[in-house]
């Protein structure tokens, strides 16, 4: 079993790196989906630091920067999306607010492998 963990581990970091960094839009999700399930069976909490990714595995901690105002935050990725072209990411509301989205809704963003 530790094998396969480390195994897990080692492949999720290296699908991260094949599609990172990426830049294009940032959203977050509605505050009307808390509570709601998650592509990877966990319940979406507007509280926790996650996000929305198309193609990085479920778990995969990311850095995600507002290139509007050059705030950050690190998120791990639990759900599937977005799915509106030019969206790279889409984040929980705790994480909207720490980038400084409440107001626009969406920005600039760069996605890149967290530190």
């Amino acid at each position: 079993m530790r094998i396969v963990l480390v195994f897990l581990a080692m492949f999720s970091i290296a699908a991260a790196a094949s599609v990172l960094p990426q830049e294009g839009k940032v959203s977050y999700y509605d505050d009307s989906l808390n509570g709601r399930t998650t592509a990877s069976g966990a319940k979406y909490d507007k509280n926790a630091m996650t996000a929305a990714h198309r193609t990085l595995a479920f778990g995969t901690r990311v850095k995600v920067t507002n290139l509007d105002n050059g705030k950050s935050v690190l998120v791990t990725i639990n759900d599937r999306g977005p799915h509106i072209k030019g969206r790279v990411i889409d984040v929980s509301g705790a994480a909207a607010k720490r980038l400084g989205l409440e107001d626009a809704g969406v920005a600039r963003a760069r996605v890149e492998a967290a530190p």
